[in-house]
């Protein structure tokens, strides 16, 4: 798990790009502050990836408690950020105005860290289920499984709508499990 650090690349140029075309007068200021934070931390990690990812070995056994906030905020590559920070700049868009920036500032720290938790239970099941320790060493980042709890809660707060995903058309209280289906097999890691 190792990225090129400090370098400017396409898919963070793009980044800036999509962000320039919604404007910044447009994006809530908790959404902003997340897009800010990760892009900072994608061009200058505060630890190289092996050390911010989360996994059971370095997380529960070894008690490194620092990757539950350290590894959503931290991307492999120019893609996975700008993926991430794209669905992160329309779903806080949507939601920030609902919840309001307090509240939403609230969820975003609690699901950052909660999702690492869920990560890290998920695989200490699959190590005794399939009796596999190789689960335990398994380390992950990015702020996927955050945004994945934003679709849920936005799913909830805006119900009945339709979500266009790979050009279905979806019910979008399905659409986000099609979508972590559709993750997985494009981008299986």
């Amino acid at each position: 798990m190792q990225r090129r650090q400090g370098r400017v690349s396409a898919g963070l140029l793009l980044l800036l790009y999509q962000i320039s075309q919604v404007g910044l007068q447009n994006v809530p200021p908790v959404t902003l502050g997340v897009l800010a934070l990760n892009v900072f931390l994608f061009v200058a990690p505060v630890k190289p990836l092996s050390e911010a990812c989360i996994s059971v070995n370095e997380g529960f056994y070894r008690r490194d408690w620092q990757r539950l906030l350290l590894s959503p905020v931290h991307h492999a590559d120019d893609w996975h950020l700008y993926y991430n920070m794209i669905s992160m700049l329309w779903k806080g868009i949507m939601l920030e105005k609902k919840l309001k920036s307090v509240w939403f500032g609230y969820v975003i720290a609690v699901f950052s860290v909660l999702v690492g938790v869920v990560y890290m239970l998920l695989e200490f099941m699959l190590v005794k289920l399939l009796d596999d320790p190789s689960y335990q060493m398994n380390c992950a980042v990015g702020f996927s499984g955050v945004l994945f709890a934003l679709k849920v809660l936005n799913n909830h707060y805006n119900p009945g709508r339709v979500s266009s995903v790979l050009g279905l058309q979806i019910p979008s209280k399905y659409a986000c499990w099609v979508e972590l289906v559709a993750i997985h097999f494009i981008s299986p890691g």
